[in-house]
């Protein structure tokens, strides 16, 4: 266990180094710190976190820079959630508050973390494995033609084309649609196959073949796997720091580029903790020079999709935790009202 003096010493090299960009030596954090120690304690100090592995040395004559350990325990044990300002909260709101539809509000928030963070944020959409069925709208296109509309509580909106097997007129189609909104309306997508099951049987012979497919369509709507769905944005700003990354930032871009790795990278969707992966916790080779910051949102308690941004280990940890926390909570709240 570290001394609470040597987990000062930490946190001032871990924020000197994310201010400055340059190594971090005993004389600077002396002087800009109030560690109430001499010079030769903290050089004492930093040999032992170094010989602990929470610091390193770039190279000899140089400071000291944190490790992917050192962050961890920064984070773990220093670093509080940094509260957005009055004005940015309001910001956040007035920005969010103009979307129009599902895809808006997830293309804003994008935009919107990227540029308070100036990392790069990805959003999840939300899955529609843990959402519930607002409405289900059911419109006549031609004789044997029906649209299905299908509305979940999160905004979100799935549309298929039905061709049914004979013509379904306009008060059997209206019937069809009170019955399934009667039943279906409120409930969670996992209960809605055991709710409709007997539906068929509520219709006289002729119309059981069309209300069977229309059924059908829909539970085929609630199982697709559509909900694995990514926005990306502000991958430029990885140029800013090319210098955090050893080589190059090629393989960032390439990892960045694959679905199936953000969505391992951002945790189940359930679970609406944050969770903040640093440098080598990251499975993924590309990614271990780099951090990830995520939280779920959703409407009411429970997540419905994941949030975050990914950028260098050398990352203000507690900014971009309070600027992921308090994203995720506006966009929750946009999806209950919605």
């Amino acid at each position: 266990m570290l001394s609470e003096r040597r987990l000062e010493v930490l946190r001032a090299i871990v924020q000197d180094y994310v201010g400055t960009e340059e190594p971090v030596g005993s004389k600077a954090l002396t002087e800009r710190h109030r560690l109430g120690v001499s010079p030769a304690t903290v050089r004492n100090d930093m040999a032992v976190l170094e010989d602990e592995g929470y610091i390193a040395q770039p190279h000899t004559s140089a400071g000291r820079i944190p490790t992917d350990k050192g962050y961890r325990l920064f984070v773990d044990k220093l670093a509080g959630v940094k509260p957005m300002t009055a004005p940015e909260r309001r910001a956040i709101q007035n920005f969010l508050d103009g979307a129009v539809d599902l895809d808006d509000v997830v293309g804003r928030t994008v935009r919107l973390l990227a540029q308070l963070t100036r990392q790069v944020a990805v959003v999840q959409y939300p899955s529609l494995t843990r959402s519930t069925v607002r409405h289900v709208e059911l419109l006549s296109l031609a004789p044997a033609r029906v649209m299905l509309v299908l509305i979940t509580d999160t905004g979100r909106v799935e549309q298929r084309m039905i061709n049914c097997p004979a013509p379904f007129g306009e008060a059997s189609l209206a019937d069809l649609r009170a019955r399934l909104n009667s039943r279906v309306a409120g409930r969670p997508f996992a209960d809605v196959p055991q709710l409709v099951q007997d539906l068929p049987d509520a219709f006289e012979a002729e119309d059981r073949g069309t209300v069977s497919t229309v059924l059908s369509t829909l539970l085929e709507t609630l199982v697709e796997e559509t909900e694995e769905r990514l926005m990306i944005g502000g991958t430029a700003n990885l140029t800013r720091f090319g210098h955090d990354f050893p080589l190059t930032i090629r393989p960032v871009l390439e990892a960045l580029e694959e679905q199936v790795v953000l969505l391992k990278l951002l945790g189940e969707a359930g679970d609406s903790s944050m969770t903040v992966r640093i440098g080598h916790e990251n499975a993924y080779e590309g990614l271990n020079s780099t951090s990830v910051v995520s939280v779920g949102y959703g409407s009411g308690g429970e997540a419905v999709a994941k949030l975050g941004v990914v950028g260098p280990t050398r990352m203000d940890y507690p900014g971009t935790m309070g600027a992921v926390r308090a994203v995720a909570r506006y966009v929750g709240q946009i999806l209950a009202e919605s």
